[in-house]
């Protein structure tokens, strides 16, 4: 049942506009008591709205870069942030340690609500409201990663570490060469988690960013309610497919490491 919505998305974004009319009744000709005619093979195969998305329609193609721009950098970033951070809060002793990772599960589990009007502030005040590096900063220094690596590397026996102690490796080598490799599982669900996130972000975009130029695919996909169906539906597979392709990818990691972190679903 997961997958019927996905399955109905692709199926339709191949069929033409008359057929997509006459199966879900746009007009509203129908009776409402009657049922729309589900179809999950299209009467004639039409690849006309993927030409009208990706080549009659400017601004899908540079909006999707847009995305890829801003949503990129944030993965890198929040992962070599989150991976020192959790390694600290995890392996390492020093003054404050808890308080402080207390204060990271603070700022984790309040709402984007919550922050909203700090964060816009804070970004209007070094002045990059309207630039996407107002989204990729916050985002790059989020507390998530943190928890959920640091989560992970508690699972690491600290006899690793005193052994490499005993052989001279600083902590810089412990992390790169011991923690970094063992955590490559943990690693792949936060890229997973934080793709899936920030790929499908509306209210940050609308918010920070006023110029339509700079908003990414998420925000644009919005705008098509006055296009046709047709178009709508492709353009819904466009926007789906890298979600799919990772987690195709990265399956294996992901549900290893959620399950080697500790997280309860």
């Amino acid at each position: 049942m997961l997958l019927v919505p996905i399955i109905v998305t692709v199926v339709n974004s191949f069929m033409t506009e008359r057929e997509i009319h006459a199966n879900y009744d746009m007009l509203g000709n129908t009776d409402i008591s009657e049922f729309v005619n589900l179809k999950l093979v299209p009467d004639w195969v039409s690849l006309g709205q993927y030409f009208k998305v990706l080549i009659a329609t400017s601004g899908y193609l540079r909006m999707f870069w847009n995305s890829v721009y801003m949503v990129v950098p944030i993965i890198i970033g929040q992962v070599a942030v989150a991976s020192l951070a959790a390694f600290a809060f995890a392996k390492l002793r020093f003054p404050g340690r808890d308080l402080l990772f207390f204060l990271y599960l603070i700022a984790m589990l309040m709402p984007f609500q919550v922050t909203l009007v700090p964060n816009y502030l804070m970004v209007d005040r070094l002045g990059l409201l309207n630039s996407p590096y107002s989204i990729m900063l916050p985002g790059i220094f989020a507390a998530f990663g943190v928890f959920l690596l640091r989560q992970f590397m508690l699972q690491i026996p600290s006899a690793y570490m005193e052994a490499a102690k005993i052989d001279g490796a600083s902590y810089l080598r412990i992390f790169a060469s011991i923690v970094l490799p063992m955590v490559k599982p943990g690693i792949a669900a936060l890229v997973v988690l934080l793709f899936a996130d920030y790929w499908n972000m509306v209210e940050q975009p609308l918010i920070f960013l006023r110029d339509a130029e700079l908003q990414p695919l998420s925000v644009f996909l919005s705008r098509f309610q006055k296009e046709a169906f047709g178009v709508i539906f492709a353009a819904s597979c466009l926007y789906m497919a890298p979600m799919v392709l990772l987690f195709l990818n990265t399956e294996r990691y992901f549900v290893e490491g959620i399950q080697l972190s500790g997280i309860k679903g």
